[in-house]
């Protein structure tokens, strides 16, 4: 189907005006300093807590923190947890927050753990998935990068002397993407828009070249413990891509330049959790996102792989 969207021409992709149009219409609607950033004043001394950057349209109200295991080991594999890339996925930021205060220390003997709760905190406050300048932060994870979100957590990563073994990076897919974000897209890059059909349950999306099915399927197995798993729709897909396993879909996460792709880690996912689901609660849905984690650190423990 076709849906028209308030700003800009049917065809024609938006400009600065256009862009700016956007941008004057946002507003803040909730506190990152509220909602994370004294959650994070929490964190224990296990942890080293690092600021990588700031937003640069308010270096004071957004800064950006990482939190690192305090005394890395060179011989444990470090995993990095990712949360907030898109700001309006409430369960990512919080489900990060979750683990790192009250489960990330029980992993310390057997990895280094860093985790990037909120990227994108503007996009946090304002219920967003795009960034300030109308760019969605998980489609620019690539050098030179214009999204200060991506740029910004790459430089970071990239440049501590500790290859990523694992990469979890957590998400929702919302009523939203169909109705406000997916319809903004089209309009923005003069695209056709089409439903996806947003899926009632979890899912995660695996890396296309490496899909580690096992180690998707015991985060699933983890996930199911406390939410339902999302069903296919009647061709066998979830947001348009072939179901490979209960729960699972691919994506060529690296090609796509998406945030799980840029460590280039052997072992990664993405979460997808649906929170506006009638059979999920905003506290099923964070602790859908910690069993996420708990699950794949677990699956490498078991296999040794830590």
């Amino acid at each position: 189907m076709s849906q028209t969207y308030p700003i800009g021409t049917p065809g024609k992709p938006w400009q600065d005006a256009e862009k700016k149009q956007w941008l004057d219409i946002q507003s803040i609607k909730r506190s990152y300093q509220d909602e994370v950033l004294s959650k994070l004043a929490r964190v224990g001394d296990d942890f080293e807590k690092v600021q990588y950057g700031a937003l640069p349209q308010d270096s004071e109200r957004y800064p950006l923190f990482a939190f690192r295991t305090k005394a890395p080991k060179s011989d444990l594999h470090t995993v990095l947890i990712t949360g907030g890339v898109h700001g309006y996925e409430t369960s990512g930021v919080q489900g990060a927050i979750e683990f790192l205060l009250n489960h990330a220390s029980d992993y310390l003997d057997k990895f280094n753990v860093i985790v990037a709760p909120c990227i994108s905190p503007w996009g946090y406050e304002t219920i967003n998935r795009w960034n300030a300048d109308a760019i969605d932060p998980n489609r620019s994870f690539y050098k030179n990068s214009p999204a200060a979100e991506s740029r910004l957590i790459m430089e970071y990563v990239n440049g501590l002397d500790e290859p990523i073994f694992a990469h979890i990076d957590l998400h929702e897919t919302t009523d939203t993407d169909d109705s406000e974000f997916r319809p903004a897209l089209a309009a923005r890059d003069a695209l056709t828009f089409s439903e996806w059909g947003i899926p009632d349950g979890f899912y995660t999306v695996a890396d296309t070249p490496k899909p580690e099915l096992a180690f998707q399927q015991a985060i699933i197995a983890a996930v199911e413990k406390v939410t339902h798993i999302a069903p296919p729709d009647s061709n066998n897909k979830i947001i348009g891509s072939e179901v490979v396993s209960h729960g699972v879909i691919c994506y060529d996460k690296a090609a796509l330049n998406l945030c799980a792709g840029f460590t280039q880690a052997p072992y990664v996912s993405t979460t997808e959790v649906y929170p506006d689901s009638p059979r999920a609660t905003p506290e099923q849905c964070i602790a859908a996102q910690v069993a996420a984690i708990s699950g794949a650190l677990d699956y490498l423990i078991a296999q040794g792989k830590d």
